[in-house]
């Protein structure tokens, strides 16, 4: 099983990183590991998460309000988006 970031993913991913060790000394790193928690359940099981259009799905981080967006195909799990939860929750789905 093959779990990929899309750019994006990975500059938004390191975007809120940041912004939670800014917040407070090791939160960012709270949050890294809650993210890893979440990549492990999807290298196990990728259909894990919740489908919210055709071929497309998201699962939650615990203890923090994002969610990752995903795609589950030929044996790879590719990650579109570290989105927030209620912020413009789906910017994702129309990039332009």
């Amino acid at each position: 099983m093959n779990l990929v970031f899309d750019p994006l993913a990975a500059k938004e991913f390191d975007e809120v990183l940041d912004y939670y060790e800014a917040q407070e000394l090791g939160l960012g790193e709270q949050f890294k590991k809650e993210v890893q928690s979440v990549v492990n359940i999807l290298e196990r099981c990728p259909e894990a998460g919740q489908e919210v259009r055709l071929g497309i799905r998201n699962i939650l981080i615990r203890r923090f309000p994002y969610k990752l967006i995903y795609i589950y195909r030929d044996d790879m799990v590719y990650i579109l988006a570290v989105a927030h939860s209620y912020r413009e929750p789906d910017y994702w789905k129309d990039p332009n």
